[in-house]
């Protein structure tokens, strides 16, 4: 049987930028392309708006193999040796790489003609083209950041998110400084009115300054709007690339890597919210607000001379108490993370297996520890709201009383003849101003910390190694014949430590078909992780076709592996979608072989929306058979030169198992199969047998060695 490739070609501009990024020495495979590309769009309404589509997963596409990308319009006569080679888009939705002029020529990779480099006329090229160009190059200090893994200001999951915002941030700073100057107006026109209108009855004077005040206050109000503006669009580019960076990070973190409950990774990832919210709300403006305090005191001073001691005295207090509470707050925002964490888990773990606690009667015990969790937090919870009611009462009383003594003492002044009234009311004005962004200082504060928390919770998070560290450079292997080997493996699972293998070694020619056997516990599925690069060997190594897998890039690997895990993991969506999940762009035609094969069609011909059929969260609704086939059919989808599959049968009854092994048994000629099972019948599909026991491979050989020795039962679980 023909084999086709693994993966379906990307777009030509990925094309160009998988052929220029391997020119530029950092190539990158379909299958890695695919995998950093977003998801696919929903179709563009103009030729424009599909181009710009086109562009911005192409500058994707080149920064995630390493590369910085640079666009623009250019006339093509302009287009000189030192920005070759380039992309070029052509009007036609193709795209071609421009590696060199030659005269009246052009030398070009153009991917719909295949490898290699091609020479035609300039003009012929030209006359198609779009007008824009994008050039790819190797950055020095990129590839640096990415070899020691610090990543620099710009490749910092958070510090990136806020340099690539800075100018928007540095505008709010300019808004700052013209609201805050502008709060001095309705002061001095108070004071002038008090002072040079009253006296004199001077009302025209009045009308001219009301007027240029009105202008002022309307001037305000549009600077305050568009400050808003400028937090609110920074914060939600912030919000974007920080959230896919995230997401993009969980999903790639190492197995071994990865710590906590499920619940608790949750509970970390929903510290985001309050990382974003700081950035995008009233407490990010009173931060920004709190240096003009000095304003307003010098402004005191030049007005009221020593009425500015009341204001001076006030400020030192509030801020005294803001701080002073903070390692309290801090030490209860901890432990309401702490145990947020915990509650989420109790949660997770409930809504996970709830038909389990219904039909155990758990559910006792459930509601007994979410009632623990719930209750230490919320007491937490209550003694922070102490705290932080305690640090406003404490400043609203600094805040009245401060306002009581300018009065006062402004008052003896007035007296003494040493100011007018008019300055008085005006310096009362501004001590309110001063004091109004200490009025909040306990909440922002408190609010700094809880993001500082959420920040370095979130940050422990993206330090976890991931599987594709930045600036790695792979071995590209599209297509693999199907060797398997493993040399002398060791391995433990984190936190555990027994050996879940030992020593184990075996080779697996490509097309050859082999079961592993063995009891509970044997290590049967542990080695199908390792297979798949889910998890590294302690000691030895395991290649496919003779490269340690470490080599290989984890895109390559599984999209080579068409692989069914014992716990079958179905999505929200149509059984279409799931039958495709992980496939790029696949046919009609396609999924509905690999659906026959696997016995979809079976249950989905019978279903009045067929393929279209709505599945909800882990495929509920469907037998658990039903949701194997599902998942094989998933495997077979791109007819992948190995197969995996732990159990795949385990949920079928002896029918449709007998009738699986009838459609399958064709497939299999010239594929490399690696079955984990228990049931005999399925023996029928392999010719030699892996025992395994403790670890240790006890038994290989043809499977008739069955018939000679006895081996323990196998168990589903390893």
């Amino acid at each position: 049987m023909t084999r086709s490739a693994p993966v379906t070609g990307p777009d030509p501009l990925a094309r160009c930028v998988m052929h220029l990024s391997a020119h530029l020495g950092h190539p990158v495979s379909e299958a890695a392309l695919l995998e950093a590309l977003p998801a696919e769009e929903a179709p563009a309404q103009s030729a424009d708006a599909s181009l710009a589509q086109g562009l911005r997963r192409a500058i994707i596409a080149a920064e995630r193999a390493g590369l910085s990308a640079f666009f623009g319009r250019r006339a093509a006569a302009r287009i000189g040796a030192e920005l070759l080679p380039a992309i070029l888009p052509m009007r036609d939705g193709g795209a071609v790489v421009l590696h060199e002029r030659r005269g009246e020529d052009v030398v070009i990779h153009d991917p719909l003609q295949g490898d290699g480099l091609w020479t035609k006329p300039a003009a012929d090229l030209f006359s198609g083209w779009t007008g824009h160009l994008l050039s790819l190059r190797v950055d020095p200090a990129r590839a640096a950041r990415a070899h020691d893994g610090t990543g620099g200001a710009e490749g910092h999951w958070f510090r990136g998110a806020l340099a690539a915002n800075r100018w928007a941030y540095v505008q709010v700073g300019i808004a700052a400084v013209v609201t805050n100057v502008l709060a001095l107006v309705a002061s001095l026109f108070t004071m002038v009115v008090y002072d040079r209108i009253l006296p004199s009855a001077a009302t025209d004077s009045l009308l001219a300054l009301t007027v240029g005040v009105g202008l002022a206050l309307v001037f305000d109000l549009v600077v305050k709007t568009i400050r808003a503006t400028f937090i609110d669009q920074a914060g939600q580019r912030a919000d974007q690339r920080m959230g896919q960076q995230i997401f993009d990070h969980v999903i790639g973190i190492q197995q071994g890597a990865r710590r906590g409950s499920v619940g608790a990774v949750s509970a970390t990832l929903r510290e985001f919210e309050t990382l974003r919210d700081f950035f995008t709300s009233a407490t990010l403006v009173a931060l920004v607000d709190l240096p003009f305090v000095l304003i307003f005191l010098a402004a005191i001073f030049f007005l009221g001379g020593p009425l500015v001691i009341v204001p001076a005295v006030a400020v030192p207090l509030v801020l005294l108490v803001g701080v002073a509470v903070q390692p309290v707050l801090g030490r209860l925002a901890d432990r309401m993370l702490s145990e947020g964490q915990l509650k989420q888990a109790v949660l997770v773990e409930t809504l996970t297996g709830i038909e389990t606690i219904k039909a155990t009667g758990a559910g006792a015990r459930m509601r007994a520890r979410w009632a623990e969790a719930l209750a230490r937090q919320s007491d937490y919870a209550t003694r922070s709201r102490g705290v932080t009611q305690l640090a406003i009462n404490l400043t609203g009383f600094l805040q009245q009383a401060a306002q009581i003594l300018i009065v006062v003492y402004g008052a003896l002044l007035v007296v003494e003849g040493e100011i007018t009234s008019g300055v008085l009311i005006a310096s009362v004005i501004l001590t309110g101003r001063a004091l109004a962004p200490l009025a909040v200082i306990a909440q922002t504060l408190t609010r700094l910390h809880q993001a500082r928390t959420s920040y370095r919770s979130l940050d422990g998070l993206m330090q976890a190694p991931v599987e594709r560290p930045a600036g790695r450079q792979w071995l590209a292997r599209p297509i693999l014949a199907g060797g398997v080997a493993f040399e002398n493996v060791d391995f433990a699972y984190p936190g555990q430590r027994g050996r879940a293998l030992e020593g184990v070694s075996f080779t697996i020619r490509p097309g050859e078909r082999v079961a592993f056997l063995g009891s509970v516990g044997s290590g049967k599925s542990t080695v199908a992780r390792l297979v798949l690069g889910l998890h590294a060997p302690g000691s030895g190594a395991v290649t496919a076709d003779g490269v340690d897998l470490r080599q290989i890039d984890p895109a390559d690997l599984r999209r080579n592996i068409g692989t069914v895990l014992q716990d079958t993991w179905l999505v929200s969506g149509t059984l279409r979608e799931n039958i495709a999940l992980g496939s790029h762009q696949p046919t009609d035609a396609a999924i509905l072989r690999a659906a026959q094969l696997a016995g979809v069609e079976d249950f989905a011909a019978r279903h009045p929306d067929g393929y279209a059929m709505r599945l909800s969260e882990r495929g509920e609704g469907l037998s658990g058979g039903q949701r194997q086939a599902v998942a094989l059919a998933r495997a077979l989808l791109d007819e992948p030169s190995i197969l995996l599959l732990d159990e795949p049968t385990a949920a079928m009854d002896t029918t449709s198992e007998a009738a699986l092994i009838a459609r399958l048994k064709p497939l299999l000629e010239g594929r490399t199969l690696l079955l984990v099972t228990h049931r005999p019948s399925l023996l029928e599909l392999v010719d030699r047998v892996i025992v395994l026991n403790d670890g240790k491979v006890v038994a290989d050989g043809p499977k008739s060695i069955l018939q000679r020795r006895p081996v323990a039962a196998p168990g589903s679980a390893a």
